[in-house]
């Protein structure tokens, strides 16, 4: 009897495992797969708008295995990317129009293709600012601006000019001929067609020094001042007859202080091997003010022989009321070196009281033997 519950039991089993196999689809066949599609395919452009020209690109999709985009441009290795779903694959493009392809393998290894369009546009460069550093003929230019690739530079001295590049972050020096306003264009480039330009109108001077006459555009005539009250400025000659007819004159108002002044850093120095003599043109308006004395003092020596305080020449005016020529013989300073150069030129009037208000034109200062 056991033996038959036995034989019936396994007969049972193999019923029972031959009907799973044949129900269930348990075998090789992967036919089914053929049917499986990636659908709902999307694209996800992010188009940078700082000029970088950076475009990520996410594409998105269901039942999709991996992704490969066409670019659209570039070369090479660098003209596509393949990566599996959920990545981002990102590509620099000039300005321009161009398209992109997104091909979409499902796991079935069915490829779906879609081109999609894409427009980069550059913006225009933001907050442009230029400076100018001028010395003399020499200039040095830079810029800074939001979006700005790189920048040209028009100097405004040639007909027909090329701009010259300048890159971000970079100055660019130039020197010009002549002395002269010149009209200073700075484009900044977005890297594609728009643009940013600004002018600036900047005085390119010629050297100050010995002689000054005050009649010179493109010279930069400085006397600053120190002490309280102490003034000088460039005006009009308010008495164009005799020994100075000339329209243009140094007007020095002395300050509160007996040692208030003027100083002026020249751009030639003062060179005792061609002269040793200064002379200048003084008109006193005040009767009161003959025999104060002027100032002529030189200063900060090339080499430092001899030091401040040794080339000071003090002499008076002798009338009111029309032009004098006073004059300033330094040879009899024998501390003076023959080829002494000076780079200063310091100016007071009638520092033997105090007092503010007196006042002295100036004119013609000339160095000779």
């Amino acid at each position: 009897m056991n033996k038959i519950k036995f034989l019936y039991s396994i007969a049972f089993l193999f019923v029972l495992v031959t009907g799973c196999t044949k129900q269930d689809g348990i075998d090789s066949d992967l036919s089914f797969l053929n049917t499986v599609q990636s659908a709902n395919l999307a694209k996800v452009f992010t188009i940078s708008t700082d000029n970088s020209g950076v475009v990520k690109i996410a594409p998105t999709g269901e039942g999709v295995a991996s992704y490969t985009v066409n670019f659209g441009h570039g070369t090479g290795s660098a003209a596509s990317a393949t990566f599996a779903p959920g990545n981002v694959t990102s590509h620099v493009y000039p300005e321009g129009s161009y398209t992109v392809s997104v091909l979409a393998t499902d796991i079935a290894g069915k490829v779906t293709t879609t081109a999609y369009p894409l427009v980069v546009t550059y913006r225009a460069p933001e907050t442009l600012a230029v400076s100018i550093n001028q010395s003399l003929h020499d200039v040095k230019v830079s810029a800074t601006a939001l979006y700005a690739a790189s920048y040209l530079v028009y100097f405004g001295d040639a007909v027909g000019e090329v701009g010259t590049p300048l890159a971000a972050g970079a100055e660019l020096a130039h020197t010009y001929a002549t002395s002269g306003n010149y009209s200073i264009k700075v484009v900044a480039l977005s890297g594609g067609a728009a643009k940013t330009e600004k002018i600036t109108v900047t005085k390119v001077t010629d050297a100050f020094g010995l002689p000054i006459t005050f009649e010179q555009e493109f010279v930069n005539y400085f006397f600053g001042t120190f002490g309280g009250g102490q003034a000088f400025a460039t005006v009009a000659n308010p008495d164009a007859t005799g020994l100075n007819t000339s329209a243009k004159v140094g007007k020095l108002t002395r300050g509160y202080e007996s040692w208030s002044g003027t100083y002026s850093p020249l751009n030639t120095n003062i060179d005792f091997a061609a002269g040793k003599v200064i002379k200048v043109l003084v008109y006193n308006p005040d009767a009161a003010l003959i025999g104060a004395k002027v100032n002529v003092e030189l200063e900060w020596a090339v080499g430092g022989t001899p030091g401040n305080g040794v080339a000071v020449l003090k002499v008076p005016v002798t009338t009111s009321g029309a032009w004098e020529e006073l004059v300033f013989d330094f040879s009899g300073i024998s501390a003076i070196p023959a080829t002494a150069k000076f780079t200063q030129l310091v100016l007071r009037f009638n520092d033997g009281t105090d007092g503010a208000g007196s006042i002295i034109y100036l004119d013609n200062f000339t160095l000779t033997n």
